[in-house]
């Protein structure tokens, strides 16, 4: 299961993390270090358990934790109506 941008969404990295703008709103959503791999492993073509897996030996915290946090930022992502999955 992977993820996509709806449209009118779009990316930019930044020195911190990466960076959600929703063009026709002009919102943004700033997204942290580990906000920012979720987004980049699920845009490309990752599901959520692959996801934690990766964010999990990347930060070093365990895979059931590392899934929960996959979980909260898609709902997030859904919820804002960023994203199409």
């Amino acid at each position: 299961m992977g993820l996509r941008l709806r449209p009118g969404v779009s990316t930019a990295d930044t020195s911190y993390g990466t960076v959600l703008l929703d063009e026709r709103s002009g919102e943004y959503w700033q997204l942290n270090p580990t906000g920012a791999l979720i987004v980049r492993l699920m845009l490309a073509g990752a599901g959520p358990e692959r996801t934690a897996a990766a964010l999990a030996e990347e930060f070093e915290v365990e895979e059931p934790r590392a899934l929960r946090d996959v979980t909260a930022l898609l709902e997030e992502l859904r919820s804002a109506r960023l994203v199409i999955s």
